[in-house]
């Protein structure tokens, strides 16, 4: 049997549990993950070891993943259109380069399956203008833009559409996210109890790394939004670049020793961090293996550099490949396009006959 037919038969099995009786109960699906990441430049290294690798480790656990280059929410503010054009295709690669295998996992552009709009519209019809107004991302986002769009008020509610519209049981998000997250179920329910059990319980996964701090201000983390480049490791950056990255890094001048402490040593401890996660030790392993090797500040930083190049690397190398041939890249996520407009379209249907617009 083919993937794409076993995803289509999950989901229409997940469509028989459906009725029309109002409660507030969920329906109960086959297990799907989805997630989706904005095209709003090429990935750092807090993006690949918070977000891509989990997701490249959950496709040997879970049958049916999707992942989705999610256009429609980074136009929510101002975007070049060449810019983004290029940066779809840059993100699909840089997924596949990190070891999305779109055999395996369905990998789309959001904006070319129209149903996520079409559910974004019913379920803003269900969303009260207090309940967007209470999420913390829309109090801190629209204070660092001069006059904010209406767009950037209700993506909460298309981050919703987006989760619902494939029956997603398992959302992979960060701990910022899981307000929106709630958002979805708060939604699901809503819905559910309105016109029919339809949607299923989205359920969080937060995965267990550490999170990346900026390598200029360990108060903050590392962000793609950060106009000093010099702040993160981007996965494209040569091995030179790292390098020089890593060497200008904040650290202290507590101690010449190497000593894991978030609080008083923020910046050195993030290094220690980064070491963590891409080589699976415990903090406590990597110090303990600089004190070993008696390692100071600067041997230390040519050793997390070393540690950083092993990974992106070959990311980098492989992302120039598929970029070379863009027709491929284009025909990966058309297929990708082909197998999510499968489920979107079997979702709209059953909720347009619940609303009563068909």
């Amino acid at each position: 049997m083919s993937k794409l037919l076993r995803h289509f038969l999950n989901f229409r099995h997940c469509h028989r549990s459906f009725s029309q009786r109002k409660d507030d109960s969920f329906a109960q699906c086959p297990e799907r993950v989805f997630s989706g990441i904005q095209p709003t430049g090429v990935p750092h290294l807090g993006n690949y070891v918070g977000a891509i690798r989990n997701w490249v480790r959950m496709q040997e656990r879970y049958d049916s993943i999707l992942l989705s280059i999610v256009d429609l929410h980074s136009i929510t503010v101002q975007q070049n259109p060449a810019e983004l054009r290029e940066n779809i295709q840059v993100m699909a690669a840089c997924l596949i380069a990190c070891g999305i295998n779109p055999d395996k996992t369905i990998l789309f552009q959001q904006s070319s399956v129209k149903e996520h709009a079409e559910l974004c519209w019913i379920l803003g019809c269900l969303c009260s203008l207090p309940r967007l107004e209470h999420l913390p991302q829309w109090r801190d986002k629209s204070k660092k833009v001069s006059d904010p769009k209406v767009g950037l008020y209700t993506y909460p509610i298309l981050q919703s559409a987006d989760i619902m519209l494939y029956k997603s049981t398992v959302v992979p998000v960060g701990e910022d996210q899981l307000t929106h997250l709630e958002l979805a179920r708060d939604l699901a329910r809503a819905f559910n109890r309105q016109y029919g059990t339809l949607f299923p319980a989205c359920n969080s996964y937060i995965g267990d790394v550490p999170k990346i701090r900026s390598l200029k201000d360990p108060s903050s983390k590392m962000s793609k939004s950060d106009n000093n480049a010099a702040s993160r490791i981007d996965l494209t950056d040569s091995s030179s670049t790292v390098r020089d990255k890593i060497a200008k890094a904040v650290t202290d001048a507590v101690s010449k020793d190497i000593t894991f402490d978030p609080e008083l040593r923020p910046g050195l401890s993030n290094l220690i961090d980064i070491c963590s996660a891409l080589t699976g030790k415990s903090s406590e392993d990597i110090v303990k293996l600089t004190q070993d090797k008696g390692m100071d500040k600067k041997t230390f930083k040519e050793f997390v550099t070393e540690t950083v190049n092993e990974s992106i690397q070959p990311i980098s190398s492989e992302m120039q490949r598929i970029l070379s041939d863009r027709g491929h890249l284009r025909s990966i996520l058309k297929q990708g396009q082909e197998r999510a407009s499968v489920l979107a379209e079997e979702t709209i249907k059953h909720v347009k006959t619940l609303v009563g617009l068909s």
